[in-house]
């Protein structure tokens, strides 16, 4: 089995080759490669690699396969006894990546 973590966006990620992860939206076009360099532990068959705090020599390779908009989230506002209520709601930008390879 061969496996990674990874830091992208803030936050931690395991990733498989062939396995999909959701991130913050990315300002890449889709079907391009991106090469993450954030390496925090890697497992090859053999082998674990711990970081401190980052791997130097350990590449993941992956492909932005979509844009799309998170769920949405309702925000409620009130002050009790003002008759102050407000209701808005959000929906976060995500990209997902294709994750080709762990080299």
């Amino acid at each position: 089995m061969e496996y990674a973590i990874i830091e992208a966006s803030g936050r931690q990620f395991w990733v498989e080759p062939k396995k999909f992860i959701e991130s913050n939206r990315l300002i890449l076009k889709i079907g391009s490669t991106i090469l993450i360099r954030r390496i925090l532990f890697a497992k090859t068959n053999a082998n674990s690699f711990v970081g401190r705090p980052y791997l130097n020599n350990i590449v993941v390779k992956g492909v932005i396969s979509k844009h799309f908009l998170g769920p949405k989230i309702l925000v409620f506002k009130m002050k009790p006894k003002k008759k102050y209520r407000r209701s808005f709601g959000h929906r976060q930008k995500l990209t997902r990546l294709l994750i080709q390879s762990i080299e």
